[in-house]
Formats: C-alpha cells, sequence, structure tokens
C-alpha cells in the first residue's frame, strides 16, 4: 500500500505544482508528501521532477511514469466502484446442503418466491441426511439438526423441532394402539438405515429414560420412503415435525405413546463459513427463510 501511496502523492504534487500546496488539498504535511516521492524515486532508481524554487517540473522520466501512474489509480478506482457495488448485487449460484426431507417440505414450498425476488441467483441444493463440510469445496450453506460435529463454521439457530412416533389411523384400527412403548416390539416398525439419535426409539416412563430396540421390518436412509409407507398403513415410524407436522395436522398420521414422550427438543442450525464478510447471496437466503421459519410453521401443537 505504501507504493500506491507514493504514486498518489507524485500525482498530487504534479498536479498541485509544488508539493506544499498538495499538502494542504490532500490534508498532509508537506514533508510527508516530500518522503513519499523522494521514497518512489528511490524504488524506481530516476528522478520524476525537476525542484525549483516555485514549481516543479518533470523531467522526461516522470512525464512518462505519470501517464502509467494515472492509469493504474484509475483502474484501482474502478475496482473500488465495482466492489461498493456488490454488496447490492444479488446473483451467482448459492450451494446449500440440507437434509433431503428438509429441503422437500421447508424449502422447497417457499423457493419460488426467493427466485422471483432474486432473478439473478441461481439455487443448487446438494442433499445429506448428515452434514459434511464441504465450505472449502465451494459450498455456502449448510441447514442440519441435532448436534453437530466441532467446527470452526459459523452456527446459527433457526429454529427447533420434535421428533414423534407414529401411524396411519387405518394401522392402528386394525393392529390396536401401543399403550406403553414395549409394545412396540409387537408392531411393525419402519427405521432409518444409518447410526444416528432418529433411528434410536427413546421415551420416558416412570421417571427414567428408555430406549426401545425396534427391529425394522424396512429401513432407509430416506425419510420420505419412511412417511410413504406410515401413509400406506404399513406401520409405525419415527419423523420429525419438519416433515409430517402437515400430516399430523392433517389427520392422515396420528402420534402414539405421547404421554412417553421423551421432550427432546432438536435444534436445527444454519452453518456458513465467515460471520465478517457474509456473500450477498448468502445474506439474502438468511433473511428470507429466517422469516419463514420464525414461527416453526411445521410445529404439531
Amino acid at each position: 500500500m505504501d507504493n500506491y501511496s507514493q504514486m498518489l502523492a507524485f500525482i498530487w504534487a504534479n498536479e498541485c505544482g509544488s508539493f506544499s500546496a498538495a499538502a494542504r488539498v490532500h490534508n498532509l504535511t508537506p514533508s510527508a508528501v516530500s518522503k513519499l516521492i523522494t521514497r518512489l524515486e528511490n524504488r524506481l532508481r530516476v528522478r520524476l521532477f525537476q525542484r525549483g524554487s516555485r514549481v516543479l517540473t518533470l523531467t522526461e522520466e516522470g512525464a512518462a511514469y505519470l501517464l502509467s501512474a494515472k492509469a493504474v489509480v484509475e483502474a484501482m478506482n474502478e475496482a473500488d466502484s465495482v466492489a461498493e457495488a456488490l454488496p447490492a448485487r444479488v446473483g451467482g449460484t448459492l450451494r446449500i446442503h440440507t437434509m433431503t426431507t428438509f429441503a422437500k417440505h421447508q424449502i422447497v414450498p417457499w423457493l419460488p418466491e426467493f427466485l422471483d425476488l432474486y432473478p439473478a441467483l441461481d439455487v443448487e441444493i446438494q442433499l445429506g441426511a448428515q452434514f459434511v463440510d464441504h465450505f472449502e469445496q465451494g459450498l455456502d450453506i449448510a441447514i442440519h439438526s441435532g448436534v453437530l460435529p466441532s467446527s470452526s463454521r459459523v452456527a446459527k439457530r433457526i429454529g427447533e423441532c420434535e421428533w414423534l412416533v407414529c401411524a396411519s389411523p387405518a394401522y392402528l384400527a386394525e393392529k390396536g394402539v401401543p399403550a406403553v412403548p414395549a409394545d412396540l416390539l409387537e408392531h411393525r416398525c419402519f427405521n432409518f438405515s444409518f447410526v444416528s439419535p432418529w433411528s434410536k426409539w427413546s421415551f420416558v416412563q416412570d421417571g427414567e429414560g428408555v430406549s426401545v430396540p425396534v427391529t425394522p421390518s424396512a429401513s432407509f436412509t430416506q425419510g420420505d420412503l419412511l412417511r410413504d409407507l406410515a401413509l400406506a398403513g404399513a406401520g409405525i415410524v419415527k419423523l420429525a415435525d419438519f416433515h409430517i407436522g402437515p400430516d399430523v395436522k392433517a389427520g392422515t398420521l396420528v402420534p402414539v405413546l405421547e404421554a412417553y414422550k421423551s421432550g427432546i427438543i432438536e435444534p436445527i442450525y444454519l452453518l456458513y463459513s465467515d460471520r465478517k464478510h457474509l456473500s450477498p447471496r448468502i445474506r439474502v437466503f438468511i433473511e428470507f427463510f429466517q422469516e419463514k421459519w420464525r414461527q416453526h410453521p411445521w410445529k404439531v401443537a
């Protein structure tokens, strides 16, 4: 940056006709201007001005250097003007990684409205059940629930969810409603196929936590398939309210063992990599969707 200051001092001195005049116009001392230009001449190993008692005269080398110096300063000013406009410009590609069911039920319904607001922005959604730190590969945002691994990323809590054990009215009418957690062992249940807190069926009974070792009749990595089986009356599932909240409100899925709920509320986090210099495309996404999720519209009650 000192090289740039030297260049500016040189241009100002030429425009103003003297070191002292340049200093007055740009709120510097004459000695500061003189030192900057002397350092510039020493660095270039050439004299740029003929110093007179009253005025400065460019040397032949100084006149040649002035053209280049002005071109550099103009380029720097143009770059600054572009940079100043960046916060107002929302464009490019926004890359998001999140859970499939969250994307389908809590992002996609609002996505057309968001894209209408920012037509120059493209959204690429990558899906996966568990958080994977791909920020170094160009990821902008991750949205995941539960306990996250230790990370240097910024984690903003945007909501919470509850996991519900439920089945269709048709299944419960045919097979009966489980009265206590252990009754699940006599029912057909479906579960996730990977190791996760989501695949544990935990309850509170007689003041103590109990976990029912459900043996699933079928298991999947994808929650929507579990939901489909439950809606079809095939068995009992455990899914998040952000996923099946509308089904429960509509009565097409019915929560069971409500008296034994663990009461665990799982946080939902939005993660990004840099708190200080937030890209406009990330900022507008956070602001838009946080407003949509503020009241946790998926809540059953």
